[in-house]
């Protein structure tokens, strides 16, 4: 990965396919005010540098059955390296669990969870979350709703270079 300095062109490329994924790099030029092809190289150096780390679509949980989410906070009994790694680990296998964060404080991890009702999170928290070596409690918070669903960071166009 090369490092690269963002200038206000970089930003506004970012920002703009952080918007749009699907957006054509002739689109993306025209909104950066340059041409395509530097365009293109641009978009490429900055996946080379990092800042984009990829694209995809973004699926409706609802539409596929997925009616339900739950953030759990997970406590170990254990925070020793190897043994917050191996939950790590052990959580990224499971595809109910759409993200995994590791937090200071009381509570080891927290997790972002998908189920198609109640009773299969049920399941899941049974047979894998509780039942996973070193888990010592697990909290469970459904969500009722989400207000706000904006994937990605603020990028400020007019920061300085």
């Amino acid at each position: 990965m090369r490092r690269i300095k963002l200038d206000k062109i970089d930003r506004r490329i970012l920002r703009d396919l952080q918007d749009n994924g699907r957006m054509t790099n002739v689109e993306l030029a025209k909104r950066a005010g340059i041409s395509a092809p530097p365009c293109l190289r641009r978009v490429r150096a900055l996946e080379e540098a990092g800042f984009i780390r990829g694209y995809h679509a973004d699926v409706n949980p609802e539409a596929l059955g997925y009616g339900v989410i739950v953030f759990a906070q997970v406590g170990l009994s254990s925070q020793a390296e190897p043994d917050l790694k191996a939950f790590e680990t052990l959580s990224l296998t499971w595809p109910e669990v759409r993200e995994v964060h590791m937090l200071a404080g009381e509570t080891d991890f927290l997790l972002k969870i998908v189920a198609t009702d109640w009773d299969s999170y049920q399941r899941f928290l049974t047979t894998k979350l509780t039942a996973a070596p070193n888990v010592a409690h697990v909290r469970s918070a459904l969500a009722i709703r989400a207000s706000k669903y904006e994937p990605g960071v603020p990028i400020d166009v007019d920061a300085k270079d």
